[in-house]
């Protein structure tokens, strides 16, 4: 029994990160505050029946927002995504920056690092057998 169930992402602005889910990844959110005695609002990531975990977006804890071009402390989620390019463009519309820009996993997908509204660290990942 090691198998990740939930996760986590830290937030400064939960209105704002809400919005930035929503509008890249089409995510929805419960409002789980009163449980957590916090702001903490349950991510729906998919459908029940498709592979995938769904988490939460938690108020941070201190002010301070994670530095830019230090190392990851911590674990980067990644979500699978159709089409890369337009993701990427979502991504960036919507106040995200690019960690380490699209690269191909060869013969298995694509992939890139992204950091969203919060300073957090995330991937997306599109499969494709003819990644080069």
């Amino acid at each position: 029994m090691g198998r990740l169930v939930h996760f986590e992402i830290h937030v400064s602005d939960m209105e704002r990160a809400k919005k930035f889910y929503r509008e890249v990844f089409g995510w929805s959110f419960q409002d789980w505050s009163e449980y957590a005695g916090m702001p903490y609002f349950g991510a729906v990531t998919g459908n029940e029946n498709e592979p995938g975990i769904d988490g939460a977006l938690m108020q941070r804890h201190s002010s301070a927002t994670p530095e830019t071009n230090q190392p990851l402390n911590g674990f980067a989620c990644t979500m699978g995504v159709e089409n890369y390019d337009v993701t990427e463009a979502k991504i960036i519309e919507n106040g995200g920056k690019v960690a380490l820009p699209k690269f191909a996993l060869p013969g298995m997908a694509w992939q890139g690092y992204y950091i969203d509204t919060e300073g957090n660290t995330f991937g997306i990942h599109q499969p494709d057998a003819n990644a080069k």
